[in-house]
């Protein structure tokens, strides 16, 4: 009897075991964010006969693609794409209301990391006084860390401060990125008080110094077909050099450029899939236990650097991106090897897209334009000074908005509501704007609904102007005839970015249907079965969850 007593006790325990592993949560081993700085959507086919088999088209051919992903926000820069890519918030809400923005009840301008309280570690220099403290709302990495009560390990990591900082959250084991002066891999005492011993071998070994030697096209420079000729006039040329054309001596333009030159090449991306690598291997990213999800954000920035300099359609921007594939790849068989096929979860998108340069699209024949911010502002404080006796009534049109001088304002007690309906009516005057409205009136703007929406979603009433102007497509602020290019606007080169999926629980397929930026975080929340970001406003992504 006793005996029977034991052995039903060992089958009570085994059962237990068992209903235990049955109700395990089912979560990927680890996920690995990618963000392409500046890809627009479209370069996931523009080149797309030129991609090899694992980059780019093997999340095409494995993975679920979202065809129709845009940005519902404006302006679209990085700080806010990465914010709202992590957060499935916008500026109202997040707060990162542009890569410098203004706080307007004091005018202090604000970086979007930046951080006067913590200190560099591995620099002595500004560089490393950065931390998430700006960003106000959590991220889908923050939510990780809470659901497995802080057993999950977070990495960001990325050229630019911002890019690899505001991904990883506020709950990060850390966050790293270049510093162009040392040609080093930096962090914060947000994070840590030394560099990982990994990281410092990593540093000493100079991998960017290596890197900056040749610049030459991958295949043969008359094959790249959906490029403008080499030395074409609409880029802005390096330092020390009065055109640019391959092949680039990259150790000869590093005496002008410094170390930081690589960020405007591909192989800063190249530097970035090997750090990236290194975190991987170094803190074993995952191979935590059962249903303990690790998280690696990275984002590759020289795509973005490249781009402002050399404008699409460029055998520049064109080799940047096969390079990238081919860096992607061996991301992509790293994991295979050391995380195992279909045990990550990879997803890829863009914080925001690119414009073509003005003159260029006018010498073909399309209308476009320059809107010279620096003169619209000085005129515009001329006509206010006419009206109201005061100089400088206006701080700044930084972020295609007018900001204004608050101090100013009240100590001399003028009318605000005054003030703002005379820059309306100004800025509705001036060339190359489609449209303007003053914030607190927005409901009653003549404005398309798509656009408000963008402006309201963008809007934080203490760090955004109080008025936004809106340029017509293909305008974006810069001096006349200037080289290179930017972004920053509504219009889809800007607003339309690729979100695909790979790995982990998904299945191969295409999504027609329209979705936003931020339905990125609360999709991948719903996919790792833990609470969305507590300032979350996007939807899970239904037919990724679907799939499940």
């Amino acid at each position: 009897m006793k005996f029977n007593k034991t052995f039903l006790s060992v089958l009570g325990l085994f059962a237990g075991l068992s209903l235990y592993a049955q109700q395990e949560v089912s979560r990927p081993k680890l996920v690995v964010g990618v963000v392409v700085d500046q890809m627009r959507w479209d370069y996931l086919y523009r080149y797309q006969d030129r991609y090899s088999s694992g980059g780019f088209n093997r999340m095409l051919n494995e993975g679920f693609s979202n065809e129709n992903t845009y940005i519902p926000y404006l302006p679209t820069y990085t700080a806010i794409g990465h914010s709202t890519i992590y957060t499935g918030s916008v500026p109202a809400i997040h707060g990162i209301a542009g890569n410098d923005f203004i706080i307007q009840a004091t005018g202090k301008e604000m970086y979007c990391t930046q951080d006067d309280a913590v200190n560099g570690i591995g620099t002595t220099g500004k560089a490393g006084k950065m931390s998430p403290k700006n960003l106000l709302t959590s991220t889908v990495t923050d939510q990780l860390k809470l659901a497995t009560n802080f057993r999950s390990k977070v990495f960001g990591v990325s050229l630019k401060d911002r890019g690899g900082i505001l991904p990883a959250g506020h709950f990060a084991d850390a966050a790293f990125w270049f510093e162009g002066e040392s040609g080093n891999w930096i962090s914060s005492s947000f994070y840590m008080n030394e560099l990982p011993k990994w990281l410092q071998k990593f540093n000493d070994k100079k991998v960017a110094e290596k890197y900056l030697d040749k610049w030459n096209t991958l295949y043969p420079i008359e094959t790249y077909v959906q490029s403008e000729k080499d030395g074409n006039p609409y880029r802005e040329n390096y330092k020390g050099l009065t055109k640019s054309q391959f092949p680039y001596d990259l150790k000869a333009l590093k005496k002008d450029n410094g170390l930081g030159l690589i960020r405007s090449t591909p192989f800063g991306n190249s530097l970035t899939k090997d750090i990236a690598i290194e975190i991987i291997d170094n803190e074993n990213l995952g191979q935590n236990q059962a249903g303990v999800t690790d998280f690696l954000a990275v984002s590759f920035s020289s795509t973005d650097y490249v781009g402002h300099q050399f404008t699409p359609n460029t055998i520049e921007a064109e080799d940047t991106y096969l390079r990238l594939d081919k860096d992607l790849e061996e991301l992509f068989n790293h994991l295979d090897k050391k995380v195992g096929k279909g045990n990550y979860l990879v997803f890829l998108t863009a914080d925001h897209g690119g414009a073509h340069n003005p003159k260029y699209f006018q010498d073909k024949k399309g209308n476009a334009g320059y809107f010279p911010t620096g003169e619209v502002k000085k005129a515009l404080n001329a006509k206010l000074k006419e009206e109201f006796k005061l100089d400088d009534i206006v701080r700044s049109l930084t972020n295609y908005q007018v900001h204004l001088n608050y101090q100013t304002i009240e100590q001399n007690k003028l009318d605000e509501e005054d003030i703002k309906d005379e820059i309306v009516k100004f800025m509705r005057k001036v060339d190359g704007v489609s449209f303007v409205a003053d914030m607190d009136k927005i409901g009653e703007a003549s404005i398309p609904a798509i656009i408000k929406e963008r402006m309201i979603n963008g809007y934080n009433k203490k760090r955004s102007g109080a008025i936004n102007y809106i340029l017509e497509p293909q305008w974006y602020g810069g001096k006349q005839n200037s080289g290179g290019t930017t972004h920053g606007t509504w219009g889809s080169y800007d607003a339309h970015i690729p979100f695909v999926l790979m790995g982990w629980g998904i299945k191969h397929g295409q999504n027609n249907n329209r979705v936003y930026m931020t339905d990125i975080a609360p999709t991948i929340s719903a996919l790792l079965h833990i609470e969305e970001p507590n300032g979350n406003i996007g939807q899970p992504v239904q037919e990724v969850i679907n799939q499940k």
